[in-house]
């Protein structure tokens, strides 16, 4: 933690995360691309580099509930003020429940932080608030304010909205768990070491001695702290930041078997920004192509700077293909989503999404599901993955579509990836991923984000 400064005095780590928590109040930006560029710009490295990350995921995690106790150390809506002095009241709250920052520090800093940033006017409120927020600790303030019902009272306990808990809740159908779940929060570096462009074994000498090998895919290692970015893997494009959940999905699309036919034609209908395009490029059969499709221009760009010319992309919606209908041989959908699995990642992403955000999604979701199946040839195998647990956007979506396609099958997703081997290398039994036929890991079981897999076929005409 830096040291407490004297008034006046530039503070560069705070100084940034409020500048983020401001813009992801204001302009939705997201912290995990705002931050690391901040920093860099800066030059802000080290112990406030790492101060600065901890600070800024931190307050964003627990936005929600820092609010329900500033409003009530306050006695005023937070609505009601100046976004840059919500942002040095949520900055400085949660300094004092939930780091080890000295109060007297804590508030101090962020007495100086409003100065700089909001003017002389409000330094005798931020004073005064925190002054009453550090008086309890969080237990007591939990104790105080949190619902009385379990799931309400472990999403305040968690920071999270209680509708997410609730969500996350049903899916595991396991209310011990849930509290695990809830609690895994913190995320680890993942890569992926591309195949033929390097051997998993190089990517871990470049990682250095803290990584380890992934327990899943084959082509997966976890980095312990480090610049991913500085790897000469990661610079040359032989590797790349992927979590392992991502690369499952990648290997079961490609690994799955087919019923029949050519395994020639390959489409990744909503590819962007690419990382499981590229995986799939590697791992496609010689001869194969691999065709890219993305609705947003600047996705699609994305797309092709990932494959380096690796296959086609295309501007186009899934919904309206711009390809005949039973051409592919796999299709992967990587369906847009809440994104609620990746909220180790995204931390602001818990307290933007609302609950009419999933039946909108679903009601997408459930249209390109159908499109994909149109897409695929008899025998073809469609892979539908979201980064998302919520029962709405996985099992419900595949139900629905399959209540109206009588000529799809539900494959034995779970079977498939413990079964998988692509490109020679065999993927180990992920184990307790299994929610029926589909898949679905945990942050808390897996290490990986919450992503889900349902594996579908689709039959010959009878």
């Amino acid at each position: 933690m830096p040291a407490q400064r004297p008034r006046g005095r530039p503070d560069p780590a705070r100084d940034v995360t409020a500048e983020v928590v401001n813009a992801v109040d204001v302009n939705d930006a997201y912290a995990n691309l705002l931050l690391p560029r901040l920093l860099r710009e800066r030059g802000i490295s080290g112990r406030d580099a790492a101060f600065a990350t901890e600070l800024t995921y931190g307050t964003l995690r627990w936005q929600g509930v820092l609010d329900v106790v500033i409003e009530s150390a306050s006695g005023r809506e937070l609505a009601a003020l100046d976004p840059p002095v919500r942002a040095v009241l949520r900055v400085g709250s949660y300094q004092l429940l939930h780091m080890r920052t000295p109060a007297h520090a804590a508030v101090h800093e962020s007495v100086e932080l409003a100065r700089r940033r909001c003017g002389p006017k409000p330094v005798g409120l931020v004073n005064a608030v925190l002054r009453k927020v550090a008086a309890a600790s969080w237990a007591q303030w939990t104790q105080r304010l949190a619902p009385a019902d379990d799931v309400g009272r472990l999403a305040f306990t968690h920071g999270y909205p209680r509708w997410v808990a609730a969500a996350i809740d049903d899916a595991l159908g396991d209310r011990a768990e849930l509290a695990a779940a809830l609690g895994a929060d913190r995320p680890v570096t993942h890569l992926v070491a591309r195949p033929g462009r390097i051997g998993r074994e190089e990517l871990l000498a470049q990682a250095g001695p803290d990584a380890t090998p992934g327990p899943w895919s084959p082509y997966a290692v976890r980095m312990d702290g480090g610049d991913p970015a500085a790897l000469p893997a990661v610079r040359s494009g032989a590797a790349a930041v992927q979590d392992e959940g991502s690369q499952l999905m990648a290997l079961a699309t490609a690994g799955a078997a087919l019923a029949g036919g050519p395994d020639r034609d390959w489409l990744d209908m909503c590819a962007g920004p690419g990382g499981k395009a590229a995986l799939l490029a590697a791992l496609r059969p010689a001869g194969a192509t691999l065709l890219c499709a993305d609705v947003q221009p600047h996705r699609a760009r994305l797309v092709a700077t990932t494959l380096s010319g690796a296959g086609p992309v295309v501007v186009a919606d899934a919904r309206r293909p711009a390809w005949p209908d039973g051409r592919f041989d796999r299709v992967l959908l990587d369906a847009p989503c809440t994104g609620l699995g990746a909220l180790r990642r995204r931390p602001e992403v818990r307290w933007r999404r609302q609950p009419a955000d999933v039946q909108r999604l679903q009601a997408l979701q459930t249209e390109l599901l159908t499109h994909a199946l149109e897409s695929v040839r008899p025998g073809g195998l469609v892979a539908y993955v979201t980064c998302s647990p919520h029962p709405d956007e996985t099992q419900a979506v595949v139900d629905r579509v399959l209540a109206r396609r009588p000529d799809a099958q539900r494959l034995d997703a779970g079977a498939a990836v413990a079964g998988a081997t692509v490109a020679g290398a065999a993927v180990d039994a992920v184990a307790d991923a299994r929610r029926g036929p589909d898949v679905q890991l945990w942050p808390h079981r897996h290490g990986t984000d919450a992503m889900y897999l349902a594996l579908l076929r689709r039959m010959s005409p009878s």
